[in-house]
């Protein structure tokens, strides 16, 4: 140490300090819980909503995640359209995971977040770490969608008819539409396309 520094005293702020011990933190707000927010719903619905929700939210990551997958290994005659149009369906997809998240800390849940988390709870199959051919890994990410579409579907009808009209909205105006316009993008690239 220098002398100019050495005379001097350091005083300590312990009030800007930050706390950066992680065995002293606690969770303030466990999963499964929730809080009580003023949106005029019952606890049983905004229940059913938060797990409903939670279910696409795990199988939207992992769908996501398959496409920058897919962006980062295509090849073949196709590679360019394809790299682009995985990645703008990457784009939209990340888009619907901050929405859906957003939409259970309305309803006063906890969301599914860490990649363990995800990997236990998706229903989406999982790819190869490998890469696979175009076809191939246009009919995985068909597949997906097709999984999330069932799963939206009857998620919107159990909020309608529970009356959770905002959970309902997502899932058919930005959800379901969302996966059908990428479904018609993607379907197109198998007509004439062979699996082997």
């Amino acid at each position: 140490m220098s002398d100019k520094y050495a005379a001097k005293r350091v005083v300590r702020a312990p009030e800007a300090q930050p706390h950066l011990d992680l065995d002293k933190g606690q969770e303030t707000q466990p999963w499964g819980t929730l809080t009580d927010l003023p949106i005029s719903l019952g606890e049983n619905v905004r229940a059913q909503s938060i797990e409903t929700l939670n279910q696409v939210l795990a199988d939207t990551i992992t769908l996501r995640d398959m496409y920058k997958k897919h962006h980062w290994q295509v090849s073949g005659p196709t590679f360019y359209q394809l790299h682009l149009l995985f990645d703008k369906h990457y784009g939209e997809q990340n888009e619907l995971v901050d929405t859906i998240a957003e939409r259970i800390s309305g309803l006063g849940g906890v969301q599914v977040a860490m990649a363990p988390d995800v990997a236990e709870m998706t229903m989406i199959r999982r790819p190869p770490k490998g890469r696979e051919n175009p076809a191939k890994q246009i009919t995985r990410l068909l597949e997906a969608h097709r999984h999330i579409l069932a799963e939206a579907r009857e998620g919107a009808k159990v909020a309608a008819e529970s009356g959770d009209d905002g959970t309902n909205d997502l899932l058919v105006s930005e959800l379901i539409r969302l996966h059908e316009l990428q479904v018609w993008f993607l379907s197109e690239h198998l007509v004439s396309a062979r699996l082997d």
